[in-house]
This record gives C-alpha cells, sequence and structure tokens, in this order.
C-alpha cells in the first residue's frame, strides 16, 4: 500500500472516532481527530500527484473517504444541535445526486471516469472549513456572529456544486446521444 492510500486509509478509520468524540461531547478531542483527517484529505491527493502514486483503488477510495467524513460530521453535528439539520441535509442531498448521477452515468454508458471540478474542491474546503469553525468555536466562543454567514455560504457553494456536476451529467448524456 502506497502512502496516499494510506493517508486516505487512516481518514476512514477517524471517522467513527471523530462520531464517538462528538456523541460523548469531548470536543476539543474531536476537534483535532477531524484536523488530522482534514489534513489527511490534502496531503493524500498531492502526494499522489507529485510522487506519481496515483492508482485506482486510491482514485476510488478518496471520494469515498471525504463523503464518509462530512457525512459523518454534518449528521452528528446536525443530531447533537450544533449545526442546522438544514445544512446537513443540503450537504447531503447535493453527495447523493452526484452518487446518483454516476450511477446512472454508468449505467448508460458502461465505464465514467469522474474527476473532482475546481469547483468541487472548494465545496469540500468549505464544507471541511464549516465543520473545522463549529468545532472551534465550540472550544473558543469566537466565530458565533460569524456563524449564519457561514452556514449560508456552504450552503450556497454547496448547491452550485451540485447543480453544475447534474449540468455537466446531463451534457455528458446528451453530447453521447449526438455521436
Amino acid at each position: 500500500m502506497n502512502l496516499p492510500n494510506l493517508l486516505t486509509l487512516i481518514r476512514i478509520i477517524l471517522t467513527p472516532l471523530l462520531v464517538i468524540l462528538l456523541i460523548n461531547s469531548k470536543f476539543w478531542e474531536a476537534l483535532i481527530v477531524f484536523t488530522i483527517a482534514g489534513i489527511t484529505d490534502g496531503l493524500d491527493g498531492l502526494i499522489a500527484r507529485c510522487m506519481r502514486q496515483k492508482t485506482r483503488i486510491g482514485a476510488i477510495l478518496d471520494p469515498i473517504a471525504d463523503k464518509l467524513l462530512l457525512t459523518s460530521a454534518y449528521v452528528t453535528l446536525a443530531v447533537i444541535g450544533f449545526l442546522p439539520g438544514w445544512l446537513a441535509v443540503t450537504v447531503i442531498s447535493r453527495d447523493m445526486i452526484i452518487v446518483f448521477g454516476v450511477l446512472i452515468l454508468f449505467l448508460f454508458q458502461g465505464g465514467v471516469e469522474i474527476h473532482p471540478s475546481v469547483l468541487s474542491k472548494i465545496t469540500t474546503v468549505t464544507q471541511l472549513g464549516t465543520i473545522f469553525i463549529v468545532l472551534a468555536d465550540h472550544n473558543l466562543v469566537f466565530f458565533k456572529r460569524i456563524l449564519p454567514f457561514l452556514y449560508m455560504a456552504t450552503a450556497l457553494i454547496t448547491i452550485i456544486s451540485g447543480l453544475h456536476y447534474m449540468y455537466l451529467g446531463t451534457q455528458f448524456l446528451g453530447s453521447d446521444e449526438n455521436s
């Protein structure tokens, strides 16, 4: 197993630990675990590109690890009342639409190679940043005034990204019909 895939695996392993810490009100520890998981998210792709260690399994596991971490964090924080439920629903709905779209493309095209867009990467960073700030705010009570704006910005970029993927998917299917 190469280093990028190991980092992705670490992120997957850290996800249930994050949920357990959040449920048990260990917010400082949860912030540390989430920060480590977020760092592995940035490093795995960077190392894979720089060291030419891209693998098929890494290309599959990385987005799964991202979705697992973010979905778990958003759902848990919404359930314990630290994040608005509507924001968790927005984030998870976008991911479900993307997964559903990929399945449709796979069924109609047989094989689909998905490359995250710049907008998708910005969305992931925004979603990770929102969780980080919510956890940091619980520990430091510094960001209270900006949280509503942050929630709206996160929802907006998430919705725009979801619509962008829907547009790309319809364009992809439409181009195949014209060929």
